[in-house]
């Protein structure tokens, strides 16, 4: 029984359903954008990067929801919107820049492996693991834009 009522709380509750929602609709989406302009590629279903950033429409989700429910003086709001703030920063710079270093990895090891020389790793980097500052503000759009639906049209909280 306890279960039962703990999975119900779960699927119940708009802040996570936001939250959720807002991932898989990004994520959703990228993949049929990255589809149309490259040809479909099953790896991108989980890759990070790309348009648009699921990780700022997850997150803004979370906090545009807590802001529909609970106002911008609550607790939730302050600690989901500081949540918010460290993952989209995260997002676009070090997450951006760990990218631009795995192409340059990716360049030195296809100069070693053209010159004959043991290559520094037998991997290759991921490139694109950050967002830009479009795919950022695309991202926090979605988040907003599916938050919205979900507790004003779904739940109907407010």
């Amino acid at each position: 029984m306890f279960l039962l009522d703990f999975l119900k709380d779960l699927i119940t509750n708009p802040v996570l359903m936001s939250a959720c929602a807002s991932w898989f609709v990004a994520q959703v989406s990228k993949v049929i954008i990255e589809t149309v302009k490259y040809g479909f590629d099953k790896k991108v279903i989980g890759r990070s990067g790309g348009m648009p950033s699921s990780h700022s429409a997850t997150f803004t989700g979370l906090t545009f929801s807590c802001l529909l429910l609970y106002s911008a003086h609550s607790t939730e709001f302050a600690i989901s919107l500081m949540l918010a703030i460290v993952v989209i920063y995260d997002a676009l710079n070090v997450r951006r820049e760990a990218g631009q270093l795995g192409a340059a990895m990716n360049r030195l090891r296809k100069r070693d492996a053209a010159e004959g020389r043991q290559p520094l790793s037998d991997i290759e980097f991921e490139e694109k693991a950050g967002h830009t500052l479009p795919e950022v503000i695309a991202g926090i759009c979605v988040g907003i834009a599916v938050s919205s639906i979900v507790c004003l049209l779904i739940f109907s909280r407010i």
